[in-house]
């Protein structure tokens, strides 16, 4: 039997998907900056990776589903090390269009704090099996001990697997996402088999038995013992089955006040990309709001929770796809002067056709909440050429021992 070659490299930085990155480029992921790593080489990347030399900043990984697991890719890096590294995608990214900013710190959301996932749950010969998917992997990592979910959604993994024996084939695993709301666990299955009485009695039955406050199979809900509940300032809000949520409450929360920052003491606020109102309404509580958001039923449950609300202002909600139409100059000169400020948090291709009418309008200060640095960036300059001044960025890592990378930044016009 003839040994495989074997590679040495130097890593020299991470790439944005958090893997390590040496000369060529090469590859190697769960490596980091400064270390010699060996491995197999396959094109560009390196796999059965060894770590010759280590980082100063190399730790062992908390959680014992790591090595497995691909739902995590810098447990092996010091807190320290991941928070100054994702401060630098973003200054890099910025500087990547000729900009600089300063840095509020960065908030980090705690373990174990993670209020949604999306688990994979396959049938077995011996019954069924949940979990995340392994690194570029098919294969269902079960995870009874993760530290990145909150106890609630780990507790709700025999219901995914329940689930599963339900109502999955042998061939294709079911999506399950799981998301603990305020009143219980809100549940929305895909790719399942096809609902008819029987699966829908036994579905409804196993809601019950675990405590589900909603229940939804495909596009259809099954039980609901009561409204899945988000707060949004003081008003309630019961959200569509797998529509959108920040996914920490800790970091919705430092999202919310860098917004709040922002726009204080403006009395008019256009909100853009406003989902179910995570913003709108608690800027409501202050300001008279105009929301804006693509999907009808998001935008429904956003009126529904205003008009609950105490203590509210006026809010206007508009279903309207601000890629393909976004709100011109003067549709935000409704009282013969424009807002006096917006609120803006696209999906990660950012909001280009909308920040360009916004410096057209000329609107006095903009929140930019971002799940992207490089399209945050690229708008970020069309901002800046415009006439707007980029006073500051606060990095908030809502997805812990991630890549992912999330921040507000606020603007203003220079005159």
């Amino acid at each position: 039997m003839t040994d495989v070659a074997r590679t040495t490299a130097t890593i020299t930085r991470l790439g944005h998907q958090g893997d390590g990155v040496a000369l060529g480029p090469l590859f190697a992921p769960r490596t980091l900056p400064d270390e010699r790593v060996s491995g197999v080489q396959q094109g560009t990347q390196l796999t059965d990776i060894r770590i010759e030399t280590p980082s100063e900043h190399r730790i062992q990984a908390p959680c014992r589903h790591y090595k497995s697991c691909g739902g995590c890719q810098l447990q092996h890096a010091s807190d320290d090390f991941v928070a100054s590294w994702k401060l630098d995608v973003v200054k890099n990214a910025l500087e990547a269009q000729g900009l600089e900013a300063t840095f509020r710190p960065i908030h980090t959301s705690l373990p174990q704090s993670r209020r949604r996932a999306t688990l994979a749950v396959r049938r077995t010969k011996k019954g069924a099996m949940a979990g995340f998917h392994g690194r570029a992997s098919g294969v269902i990592t079960p995870i009874p001990d993760c530290l990145l979910l909150d106890p609630a959604l780990i507790a709700a993994i025999p219901l995914a697997e329940a689930l599963a024996m339900a109502g999955a084939s042998r061939k294709t695993p079911l999506s399950v996402t799981l998301t603990q709301s305020e009143t219980g666990l809100d549940v929305l299955v895909r790719d399942g088999k096809p609902l008819d009485s029987d699966l829908r009695a036994e579905l409804a039955g196993l809601g019950g038995q675990h405590g589900v406050a909603r229940l939804t199979w495909q596009d259809e809900q099954v039980a609901m013992e009561q409204p899945p509940l988000h707060s949004f300032g003081s008003a309630r809000v019961c959200p569509p089955p797998g529509a959108f949520l920040q996914a920490t409450r800790d970091g919705e929360a430092a999202l919310l006040a860098a917004v709040q920052d922002i726009t204080m003491g403006a009395k008019r606020i256009v909100d853009f990309f406003a989902g179910c109102g995570t913003f709108s309404l608690p800027l409501a509580a202050n300001a008279e709001v105009y929301a804006l958001e693509g999907e009808a039923d998001m935008i429904a449950a956003l009126q529904a929770g205003w008009r609950q609300g105490k203590g509210l202002k006026r809010l206007q909600a508009e279903v309207r796809d601000l890629f393909r139409n976004p709100l011109l100059p003067e549709d935000l000169k409704p009282f013969g002067t424009y807002y006096e400020a917006a609120v803006i948090d696209p999906p990660r291709a950012g909001a280009e056709a909308q920040v360009a009418q916004l410096v057209a309008a000329r609107l006095p200060v903009i929140a930019y909440v971002s799940c992207n640095p490089v399209t945050f960036a690229r708008d970020a300059k069309t901002l800046v050429a415009g006439g707007y001044r980029l006073n500051w960025v606060q990095v908030v890592d809502q997805f812990r021992w991630s890549a992912h990378t999330e921040l507000a930044a606020s603007f203003t016009l220079n005159d």
